[in-house]
């Protein structure tokens, strides 16, 4: 990947850009539901169900001026899996959520593991920054792909903001110690890593 002049650092999204829940989110969340003995709807809806909850959150939190934290991100994912699987118990949501805290419940494509490791070798600094909350330390420290970004871990909850906030990238900025011009930003969602970085002076790339 040839990369614009002056980059330093190199910072990556998490989720959709180098980890993938395996197997899909709505498949984890029927076979949870399963064993618990909660039926659930058809796939697509329970998919739907989760998704269009999960704009409303996002709603909530630009409202809030990107605001978050641990409690927060407890909160969001506890009214996604209720708003998927009507009637879930506290202990099923505590089984989901602990699921997406394990490694095993993540994939990292290829072609990201390839980028990570080709970037290592060019001697750059790597990061990740992500909409997310501290069970993503325990993936990264799990993955052995991941390793290379594990220095420098920016992460929306212990930040106090999410993407596309300036101050989580400001965060960025001050993890990896570059000024925002040496910084280049890959993820895949337009608004919170393309257009949340270059407001924040940093490159960009759409993944």
């Amino acid at each position: 990947m040839i990369l614009p002049n002056g980059i330093r650092a190199v910072v990556f999204d998490a989720v959709g850009t180098v980890i993938l829940p395996n197997p899909g989110a709505a498949e984890v969340y029927a076979g949870v539901a399963h064993s618990h003995g909660v039926a659930i709807a058809e796939p697509e809806q329970l998919n739907a169900r989760l998704w269009a909850q999960y704009r409303i959150e996002d709603q909530f939190d630009r409202e809030n001026h990107w605001r978050t934290g641990e409690a927060r991100e407890r909160e969001r994912w506890q009214r996604i899996v209720h708003a998927a699987i009507p009637g879930a118990s506290e202990q099923l949501f505590e089984e989901l959520f602990e699921h997406f805290a394990q490694p095993s419940a993540w994939r990292v494509p290829e072609s990201a593991a390839l980028a990570i490791a080709e970037f290592e070798r060019r001697g750059l600094i790597l990061g990740m920054g992500s909409n997310y909350d501290s069970r993503l330390r325990r993936v990264v420290a799990g993955t052995p792909a991941l390793l290379p970004l594990a220095n420098h871990l920016v992460i929306s909850s212990e930040v106090g903001y999410r993407k596309p906030s300036r101050r989580f990238f400001d965060a960025v900025r001050a993890e990896v110690g570059c000024e925002p011009h040496e910084i280049l930003f890959l993820g895949d969602d337009p608004a919170n890593d393309i257009d949340g970085a270059t407001a924040a002076g940093m490159h960009a790339m759409l993944i």
